[in-house]
């Protein structure tokens, strides 16, 4: 049996690389990947080591801060954003696998004109947040459940936004949320 030898870095005190650097400035680290991610449409090109997740690039490296930070695990669904129209969930994709690949934040919902998106004008009117820490998650599955049929009644919603918690319990309008901007899509 051959044995292989692994090298181990050690990183910086804090644990983290930026860009490429140990935080102190000395030599770059050797397992950093230069990304080019497009954004809401926009690209961006960045260097970050292979464990870094989707959501850590957006909120730490991109500061597109719409999209939360929740459980970390992906349990909790506040960190929801599209890729390639489907959604998943940041926390669990590392921004590695993403690259070439149209990704859509809570920021990146709206028209250039500052124009709601259906479902962000419903949230709003339903009155379907009280904290509004899992809105941006919740109206990011929201558009995908409406996108994917899955819209059509009450309980239908409930199953499909099921991976989106809600610490506050603001469901009945979320819910009623859906409805109203799944029934103005279609009209």
């Amino acid at each position: 049996m051959t044995s292989q030898i692994q090298t181990i870095i050690d990183p910086p005190e804090d644990g983290h690389f930026r860009n490429g650097l140990a935080t102190n400035g000395s030599t770059p680290s050797p397992t950093t990947l230069s990304l080019h991610l497009t954004i809401n449409g926009r690209d961006h090109a960045l260097d970050v080591e292979p464990r870094v997740t989707l959501l850590d690039a957006l909120r730490e490296r991109l500061h597109l801060t719409g999209t939360k930070k929740g459980c970390d695990q992906g349990q909790c669904g506040a960190c929801t954003v599209h890729v390639d129209g489907e959604r998943v969930l940041a926390c669990l994709t590392l921004a590695a696998q993403v690259e070439g690949r149209s990704i859509t934040t809570i920021e990146g919902l709206a028209n250039e004109d500052g124009t709601l998106n259906a479902v962000q004008a419903a949230f709003l009117e339903q009155d379907a947040f009280q904290c509004g820490y899992c809105t941006p998650g919740q109206i990011m599955s929201a558009v995908a459940c409406i996108r994917e049929g899955h819209a059509g009644s009450d309980e239908e919603i409930r199953e499909y936004m099921a991976g989106n918690l809600c610490r506050c319990g603001a469901y009945p309008n979320i819910v009623a949320a859906v409805r109203q901007a799944a029934q103005e899509l279609r009209s």
